[in-house]
């Protein structure tokens, strides 16, 4: 597992007072605001502390240590800023989306193992999992209720019930 995850990346500078305006890739400013420094390495090099969080519109506006005023906050643009996951306080049944990075994605009932998770994006309402099978062929999976049975992170995989032609050939006239 890694110890460091990306949490949000720095797109410009906001106001006089050397705010840091980030894109969230967390679930939020509040869960950003629960952690007292960042770090600007994936190994935790470099940390810097985290003063003050607030949200801004579906982003985040952030007040760290030693930055006051734009021209340093100018410097960190384009910084990719980690948490430390022995730091995260999750609830009870949440986990983080780089652990699904590489789990099989395994059949419910069959136990057919379709490939495993490569990517994990969030384009709308939902999670999409990328899911590469032996072959290299990519299928995108919606990591919705009616498909998605169970994240299972203790026996390394993640269980679903998918619909006919969702990683096998075309059904039912849904060929192009």
């Amino acid at each position: 597992m890694q110890e460091y995850l990306e949490a949000c990346k720095a797109v410009t500078t906001h106001g006089i007072a050397g705010e840091v305006k980030v894109e969230l890739w967390c679930d939020s400013a509040a869960f950003l605001a629960g952690f007292s420094r960042l770090y600007r390495g994936p190994q935790g090099q470099n940390p810097i502390g985290l003063v003050k969080v607030r949200p801004h519109k579906n982003m985040a506006l952030l007040t760290l240590e030693g930055v006051h005023g734009p021209e340093t906050a100018r410097e960190l643009v384009g910084t990719v800023f980690y948490i430390a996951r022995a730091e995260a306080k999750l609830p009870k049944g949440h986990y983080f989306k780089a652990d699904l990075l590489g789990l099989p994605v395994v059949d419910a009932a069959s136990g057919r193992v379709y490939g495993t998770i490569t990517s994990v994006t969030h384009p709308a309402a939902q999670d999409i999992y990328t899911v590469r099978d032996e072959n290299g062929a990519e299928t995108l999976f919606p990591a919705v209720k009616p498909f998605l049975k169970q994240v299972d992170l203790e026996n390394g995989r993640v269980l679903v019930e998918p619909i006919p032609g969702m990683f096998t050939e075309a059904e039912n006239g849904d060929r192009p």
